[in-house]
């Protein structure tokens, strides 16, 4: 390992605003939406959506953007590259993250596509149908990755959503470079399970060629990685793969997979589920958060699962309360 690193966890991803919704079953189906994913729209889409969509609530998103967020509500050191235009949205999302404790220095592009976001609808069982129109954030590129920042990062976090573009997959394979030969650690988020549907091959070959140290995954993500229903086969399957990966599974918990074997541990209980938005980013952003102090694996496991209880019981994808509290009541923190 080279110097002490300066941030902890530094985040690439879609640096999008999200607008957010109520909505029941048959608004999706009308519209015909697939219930608990998330696709990619263009920009007539967008208007569209947002034209019928009830009374909305918009604020800062973006998978990784939301993780590095909630590794600085930890108290741990985060930064953030992702692309934004110089707009209303960007203005906002620029102040907000930053307003959070993350460090970000990316620069907005004067022309172009609109600041990107996500039409969130969240319906009465608290699941989230995304629809993201991902507009200048699809036009993040190798020259925006700032090599200092990640050279002096403890973990560099990728976010699945954003390897759709050719040249922020440049881009994230120029940060996996420096960050290895600075001797860090790369960590990648599958996101979704038709992300993964989509890349498969490319994401599997991240793993196998070491590009990649470990990766979050959810149980659908798995079984569409290794096209198989089968948990227990796929999790074989993913030990062979790679070093490090997490295992989300909702209110079963998750299983930390390693290379001294898998840990089993449980989810947080929690009153009531509002809205499941951010709970794999804030599951990540504690586990990070715990790895970067080289905590254990169940510990680390344990502050993203408290996380991410946090995050479903309230509408939106960020905290509300502060999760390095939050963890010293639940005897996780100093």
């Amino acid at each position: 390992m080279s110097a002490t690193p300066r941030y902890d966890v530094l985040g690439i991803g879609n640096a999008i605003v999200d607008v957010i919704a109520r909505a029941d079953d048959d608004f999706l189906l009308a519209h015909g939406m697939r219930k608990g994913t998330m696709a990619l729209i263009d920009e007539g889409r967008a208007q569209a959506i947002y034209d019928a969509m009830g009374p909305a609530v918009e604020m800062s998103g973006g998978s990784a953007a939301n993780t590095v967020v909630g590794v600085a509500g930890f108290g741990a050191r985060a930064a953030f590259i992702g692309k934004l235009k110089a707009d209303s949205l960007g203005r906002a999302f620029s102040h907000d993250i930053r307003a959070a404790g993350v460090t970000f220095a990316t620069l907005p592009e004067s022309d172009g596509p609109s600041t990107g976001r996500c039409y969130v609808l969240v319906t009465p069982d608290g699941e989230r149908t995304m629809n993201t129109y991902l507009g200048a954030a699809q036009d993040l590129h190798p020259r925006d990755v700032n090599e200092e920042m990640i050279a002096s990062s403890a973990v560099t976090y990728l976010e699945g959503y954003l390897w759709d573009p050719k040249h922020a997959k440049e881009a994230f394979l120029k940060a996996a470079k420096i960050a290895h030969g600075s001797g860090r650690r790369v960590a990648l988020s599958l996101s979704d399970a038709f992300c993964v549907d989509r890349w498969r091959d490319e994401f599997l070959e991240l793993m196998r060629s070491r590009t990649v140290d470990l990766i979050f995954a959810n149980e659908a993500e798995l079984h569409s990685l290794y096209q198989t229903s089968d948990f227990d086969g796929a999790i074989a399957a993913l030990r062979a793969d790679i070093a490090a990966a997490v295992v989300t599974r909702s209110e079963k918990g998750c299983l930390v997979v390693g290379p001294e074997g898998i840990e089993a541990v449980p989810a947080f209980p929690v009153e009531r589920v509002i809205d499941t938005t951010g709970a794999g980013d804030l599951f990540a952003a504690g586990f990070l958060s715990g790895l970067a102090r080289d905590l254990d694996d169940r510990t680390c496991g344990r502050l993203g699962a408290l996380a991410a209880a946090e995050v479903i019981q309230h509408l939106g994808a960020r905290p509300e309360v502060s999760l390095r509290q939050l963890a010293r009541e639940n005897g996780l923190a100093d």
